[in-house]
């Protein structure tokens, strides 16, 4: 993913018109590709968790590709020690509470964090989706406390206000938020390189509205972009959402920092 998202990227401009913020001026370092594709999955899980505790914490980290498997890792390099006070929003279609009898995979991060220590009410999924999910793995969430918030709630209420909104409730009782947008979230219609995306998704602009208003909230300081596979999609049109989402992340955190 990251060699065709800097491809892609370069399609687009800095400017967004319809917030009338231009995001040329955030500073941005591209810190480069992990090395970590040689490595088996728990090799990746060790090397992510490393690598991102290594990393400036006085910064906003957005980390773009992999699948959703390197959430926990990044979540945990990141915010090393006590979880009581992190927060985790997520974008998704699927819940990722998956039993983790045969090892952490990507259904599993939200779990694993959970088993980690990190308390389900700090636990917020956005988007959920019918026909994405079991029934069991709907129960293990509300029994842990997490709020689902599904695609239902989204159409009526509007993606941007109820993130906000997710957010500053997580914030009452978490100090730093990462938010995990899993890329399948998407309507598979706008997303044919999301092997998880199903019918009944988010809009590219519902999506975008999810990512200004996670980037500009100031709990936030780490993103992931992750469930796009290039390679399944020739057209490319998946990587543009990725794009396309990463940028309406910018551009909340532009305005973020300008106010």
């Amino acid at each position: 993913m990251p060699g065709a998202f800097r491809e892609v990227l370069g399609r687009f401009s800095t400017w967004d018109s319809e917030d009338r913020v231009d995001i040329g001026g955030l500073a941005v370092t591209d810190l480069g590709d992990w090395a970590v594709d040689a490595l088996d999955m728990h090799g990746v899980l060790e090397g992510v968790a490393e690598l991102a505790g290594s990393l400036d914490g006085a910064a906003i980290h957005g980390f773009i590709g992999g699948d959703n498997s390197i959430t926990r890792p990044l979540v945990r390099g990141l915010f090393p020690g006590d979880l009581e006070r992190v927060g985790v929003l997520t974008l998704d279609a699927h819940h990722d509470v998956r039993s983790l009898e045969n090892g952490p995979n990507n259904g599993t991060p939200i779990r694993g964090l959970i088993e980690d220590g990190l308390p389900g009410r700090n636990v917020t999924q956005v988007g959920i989706h019918s026909f994405a999910n079991s029934g069991p793995y709907r129960e293990f969430c509300d029994h842990q406390g997490i709020e689902v918030i599904t695609m239902t709630t989204v159409d009526e209420v509007g993606a941007g206000w109820l993130v906000s909104t997710a957010l500053d409730d997580l914030a009452v009782r978490c100090d730093r938020i990462f938010v995990d947008i899993d890329m399948d979230v998407l309507d598979i219609a706008f997303a044919p390189g999301c092997p998880g995306a199903r019918p009944g998704g988010m809009t590219p602009r519902q999506l975008a509205a999810a990512c200004r208003a996670a980037g500009s909230h100031p709990a936030v300081v780490a993103v992931d972009f992750v469930e796009a596979d290039p390679g399944r999609d020739p057209s490319g049109v998946t990587t543009m959402q990725v794009a396309n989402a990463f940028l309406a992340f910018c551009s909340g955190l532009a305005q973020r920092t300008a106010s």
